[in-house]
Parts: structure tokens; sequence; C-alpha cells
């Protein structure tokens, strides 16, 4: 059985490295019918907080990467946080202790003042010392695995001192946990982010100790910024949430994810139809540079392609989770509206940008509107004219408008740019919009003279 998991710390948002490395575990163990376990590594005490693991758990879920064992789905394997495992920890500890493969060590402050294969009870209450458990490094050797990205991999035991596998807290590292849980609950593969690799070297130490079979490992190379330092917020968002509330799709962010090192035949398409393709072999053993613009144009490639009833429940959920409600709101309105902005944007923000103004009468007009088009000579008579002759116009549509247009351009002399461009703001309020023919189209004649009556009349002020 292929079992694989992701193990988090709740102690921030889902980091879109993270996510990616909880994507190829869940690649690897569906294409292979295995299972799939969240893990949720809370033992740092300090940072660790609920409000983080179920924004996590709820980041997984908004991405459609879903688990078959976890803390909120239960298992045979369980508890599935490690700060519900003490006890388990405890016992393999002791069997280490009893076998003088670990003992306690003294600290008063930062020195080591002692060590023994015995609890040292005569320290346990005194002030400014701690007892913790170090595990015992045998010196001589060498410790090797075979890496599935990087092959073997040679780490000599000289240059690795005795190490804490138990805190003063009674809590463990992560290095004793890991392999604790991981063994447990026979995990068969741990794909992992290549900054565990120095870890590795002490977690299969721990596993001969015990005469256990490792997993098979694979370290993947991290998500780099543009500087070629990991990716961290000073490059710009890096979680899950950060966007999902900017407005991307979580299906367009899986598939960046996806190609952000894994080779596959094609840039577009659904992660989740891919799965059998999935081979990890073909994950670069180079790092990857986390590019927000192309992000942005795979998640218009998604927006544009996505069913137009799908987007319509995006769009309004998106609103939603912004307090938006729209004013005009009828289904069939708003499918009209998507169906001409989609083809401008690339996300849900950009998107909720250029339709708003469909959706609101009372809509602010932009300042380079007002002084360049609408306080220019001919804005009153582009306006009088087109709403003269829109309201005489019976069929809207795309050929009747764009004649109207022109006609008032060629009957007042003046560019069609300009005529264009005044009553795009006009009806608007801005100067970069879908297609002016079809905006008409789409508003209809009511909205379409009511706005035009509401700019007449902006105009009107400005020369008062």
């Amino acid at each position: 059985m292929f079992r694989l998991r992701f193990a988090p710390s709740p102690t921030g948002y889902l980091h879109v490295g993270g996510a990616r490395t909880a994507l190829f575990n869940w690649m690897f163990a569906r294409k292979n019918n295995g299972k799939f376990i969240i893990r949720i590594e809370d033992t740092d005490t300090e940072r660790s907080k609920k409000e983080f693991e179920e924004k996590i758990l709820n980041a997984l879920k908004w991405l459609k990467i879903d688990w078959d064992e976890g803390p909120d789905v239960g298992g045979n394997f369980g508890p599935y946080r490690q700060s519900e495992r003490i006890d388990i920890y405890k016992k393999y500890v002791d069997i280490l202790i009893s076998e003088k493969k670990a003992y306690y060590a003294v600290y008063h402050g930062q020195e080591e003042i002692e060590q023994s294969y015995e609890f040292p009870e005569k320290y346990a209450n005194k002030e400014n010392f701690s007892i913790v458990v170090k595990f015992k490094v045998t010196k001589q050797g060498t410790t090797t695995f075979n890496d599935l990205l990087k092959g073997k991999m040679i780490f000599d035991n000289n240059l690795v001192d005795d190490f804490i596998i138990i805190k003063s807290n009674g809590f463990p590292t992560y290095n004793f946990a890991v392999v604790i849980d991981d063994h447990l609950m026979e995990i068969s593969h741990v794909f992992r982010g290549e900054d565990h690799l120095s870890n590795t070297q002490k977690q299969i130490m721990i596993y001969n100790a015990f005469n256990w079979q490792h997993p098979v490992f694979m370290h993947i190379p991290l998500i780099l910024g543009n500087d070629r330092t990991p990716l961290s917020k000073r490059h710009g968002g890096t979680s899950v949430d950060f966007f999902k509330e900017n407005g991307f799709l979580n299906k367009a962010l899986l598939n960046y994810l996806a190609i952000l090192g894994w080779s596959t035949s094609e840039e577009i398409f659904n992660v989740h139809e891919k799965i059998n393709e999935f081979d990890p072999f073909k994950i670069s053993n180079k790092s990857v540079i986390f590019d927000y613009k192309k992000l942005e144009w795979v998640n218009g490639q998604h927006l544009r392609k996505i069913d137009i009833e799908i987007l319509i429940n995006e769009f309004l959920n998106y609103l939603k989770d912004k307090n938006i409600s729209l004013e005009h709101n009828s289904k069939n309105y708003i499918k009209e509206v998507l169906l001409i902005c989609r083809e401008k944007v690339n996300t849900l923000e950009q998107l909720k940008e250029i339709s708003i103004p469909f959706f609101f009468d009372d809509y602010s007009y932009e300042d380079r509107y007002i002084k360049k088009f609408l306080l220019n000579e001919n804005a009153e008579k582009i306006l009088k004219n087109a709403l003269e002759r829109f309201e005489k116009l019976q069929n809207y549509t795309i050929e009747n408008v764009e004649e109207t247009l022109r006609n008032i351009s060629s009957e007042l002399e003046i560019g069609t740019k300009r005529v264009f461009q005044t009553i795009r703001g006009a009806l608007l309020g801005k100067l970069v919009t879908p297609g002016l023919f079809e905006s008409i189209v789409v508003l209809g004649k009511e909205k379409t003279l009511k706005r035009l009556k509401k700019t007449l009349e902006l105009r009107e002020k400005y020369e008062v």
C-alpha cells in the first residue's frame, strides 16, 4: 500500500511551497490507489495555533486536495496531531534509553552539566535546570540513502553530534517525532522540500536504532523568488489564502503549482485529470522561480475556459467574501456581463473591477475621463446626439450599435476615437472596458439612455 502524508506545522498560513508539496504527495498516492494522510505537527507549543490548523485544512479543501486520514476525519493510525501523541513518543524514548541509544542530559542555563541513563530526579524541580533526552550518535561510518530525485546521498556520521530528541517541556523534537509517526502510520514515501535534506541523516539514524525500514525519500528543490532566495513575504503574497483573496481560481493555482517543477505534456490543464500522468522522476532537480505574471496568465486561461455557469458561481462567491451585493443581479444579465468582461481580465479581482459599473447605476467617473473627454468642447454634442439616436434605436444589436456610433462621428465630423471614448466613459465611468458595442448591447436601451442623461447632467454642473 502506497501511503503518503503532508505534515504541516500550524504556525502560519499554508505557503504555496507547502501546497505544492501536498499536491505532489497527493497525486502520487492517488495515481497508485494509495492513501493520502494529513498529520499536524504542532509540538512547537509557543507558535502553534488552532486557527492556523483550520486555515491550512481549509486551504487544502479549497484547492480540492482531499485526504483519507487526518485530524478531522480520523483513521486507524491516529491521533493525527503530534500534541496528542506524547505518550507514544515517551514509550519509544524509553526503549532507546533502556538500550543506551539515548540518555538524559541536564542543562544549567546553556551549559550541559550531566548525562545519565536514569532520570535525574534531583534536578527535576530546581530552578534554572532543565532535563532533555539526547540521541547517542554512532560516530563511525556513514549514513546513506537513495533519494528518488537526487540519487545516492552519503553523510559522514563524524560530523553529527548527539542531538536532542525530547525537549525540556516533554515534547519531542521534529526529527524524533517524524520518525515515530511515519513508521507507525506506515508511510511508504516522503516527498518534501530539500530544506529537509539535512534532517534526513538524523532521522535515518533513529530508524536504524529501532531496526526499522525508512520510507522512500524525495527532496524537491525549493520555490524561489526572483532574487533566487526562498520565496517569502518580501517577494509578495505567498499563502494560498492570499491568492484566493486576490481572485485566483483554485484550478489555476493548482495547475501552476503542478508545472512549477514538474514536466508535463501541456501547460494548461485540470490537475485532477492529470493524476495518471504524474511521474516523480519528471520533477526537475533545479530550483524554480515563482513567477507571479505567469500565474496570472495561467489563471486568465482558466477564467476564459471554464463553463460560464461555474464562473458565475465563482464570481458571486468572491463578491460575497468582499461583502458586495449587486444592484442589477438577474442571472441572465450577470451571465451577459461576465461573457464580455472575462475576455479582458486574468483574475476575479480584475473581473470585479471591470464589471462593477455594469451592476450599479451610481458608478463613479475616472478623473482622466472627466478631464480629457467630458470637459472637452465636443462632449455635449456627442452625448446629446447619442441620446437622440439611441432613443430612436429599437433593435440593440452589435451591428446597429456600431452603425449608430459611426454615424455620430460622421455627422459631427469628430474622430471615432473621441466619440467612442466619450460614450464609453459616459456609460461605464472608465476608459478601459469590454468592447464598447458589446457593452451597449448588454446594458440595453433603458440603462444606456439613463446613463447618457446622467453624464449630460454632470457635464452641465461643471459648466455652471
